[in-house]
């Protein structure tokens, strides 16, 4: 992660360069503006011109052309400078990373269609989520993939319904919400009632003027009287300062703008939970992971490579060491056999013993003796056969 940030220092200081000559060029350029029009003015109000007037206005206009020529020059050369800077910028991404990564790559990945295919519906798929749907029809064309329309449809629908919102229109989300209640409420989910309080906070914020239409509106809440009863009671009371303004009452918290970034994020995440689907696009785990792994394997690679180790990685099925990708990267159990101490996989999975004790099925045959199975952590013996595979 240090190269990433030593990238984003010279990022940053592009843009601060960019955003101080942007606004230097707005005052230069409005400046250049005013004098311009003071003199069309002055000159406007001269009347008729002599020859002692004319020989003034000649000197004036070549001061003029000179003073725009000159700003010009001065914006053209710290645009100039600015190249630099954006220069540096790829000494740095250069300088930081390693644009040679076959090193630590498994040949032949994606060289049959199928992979290829799956590949490129996982592209599509993330294009979908993000909304780009032209951008997908042309991938899919491109590369002769055929996506069902079902499998369009909830995106389109999604897409369409986080649009409003983003817009701070809430009726799409409420019916949608409303149309998956008895979904949403197995999945205990809360997006109904908090697009309802949305709602409401939304009419507070008219004043007084919408008091009867937020009373009215108060009738969605007895569906959830009984889970939000407290919530329920807080949004009433703010009925009380209407007249003042909410925003001069101790019911100020109720118009937090942070609650339209939460909204938009809980609709995602339950309605992803009601498709089948992450909340997040693999493509974008897989591209966040492979971020955070790739330096790591890059160095141990290099290690490996100046040590004369070669063959201890094969690259096959296993990392030549643990990598951390944090917790939002947990998405399954992992097994790692305290005998061997390597990750269990399909071909080599956890086995439990009939003591309850679990090791991988490579350490179970190694530790066989005279057809018995004593287990390396208990006296217990047993037959071999007596161990089961088990699934996480």
């Amino acid at each position: 992660m240090d190269q990433c940030v030593c990238v984003e220092r010279e990022l940053e200081k592009v843009l601060h360069k960019f955003l101080m000559y942007g606004q230097h060029c707005d005052r230069s350029l409005e400046e250049l503006v005013q004098y311009v029009s003071g003199l069309r003015q002055e000159l406007s109000n001269a009347g008729h011109l002599d020859a002692q007037l004319s020989a003034t206005l000649s000197l004036v206009m070549s001061q003029c052309c000179k003073k725009i020529k000159d700003t010009v020059q001065k914006l053209a050369s710290d645009h100039k400078d600015i190249h630099g800077s954006v220069s540096k910028v790829g000494k740095a991404i250069d300088r930081n990373f390693d644009t040679d990564v076959s090193g630590v790559g498994v040949d032949g990945v994606w060289d049959s269609p199928e992979k290829q295919q799956s590949l490129s519906e996982a592209v599509v798929e993330h294009l979908y989520r993000q909304g780009l749907l032209n951008v997908a029809e042309e991938l899919c064309q491109e590369s002769g993939i055929c996506i069902d329309l079902s499998q369009k449809e909830p995106f389109l629908e999604l897409n369409r319904i986080l649009e409003a919102l983003q817009m701070r229109d809430l009726r799409p989300a409420l019916e949608w919400a409303m149309t998956k209640r008895e979904k949403l409420l197995a999945l205990n989910s809360t997006l109904e009632f908090k697009l309802h309080r949305l709602y409401f906070i939304s009419l507070l914020t008219g004043g007084v003027i919408n008091q009867i239409e937020a009373l009215e509106y108060a009738k969605n809440f007895q569906p959830f009287a009984q889970q939000h009863q407290r919530d329920i009671q807080v949004l009433m009371g703010s009925l009380v300062y209407l007249r003042h303004g909410v925003a001069n009452s101790p019911y100020l918290h109720l118009l937090d703008s942070n609650q339209w970034a939460d909204i938009c994020d809980l609709f995602t995440r339950d309605a992803c939970a009601l498709l089948g689907l992450s909340v997040e696009s693999p493509l974008s785990v897989s591209f966040s992971a492979g971020c955070l792994a790739l330096p790591v394997l890059l160095n141990i690679k290099a290690v490996i490579e100046l040590q004369q180790c070669t063959g201890i990685w094969s690259q096959k099925d296993e990392l030549p060491i643990e990598i951390e990708l944090g917790k939002k990267c947990w998405y399954h159990s992992v097994f790692a056999c305290p005998i061997l101490r390597q990750q269990a996989t399909e071909s080599n999975p956890p086995m439990k013993l009939i003591c309850g004790h679990v090791i991988s099925r490579d350490a179970l045959n190694k530790l066989i003796n005279g057809g018995k199975l004593k287990c390396p952590y208990c006296p217990m013996e047993q037959a071999p056969a007596d161990a089961k595979r088990i699934f996480f």
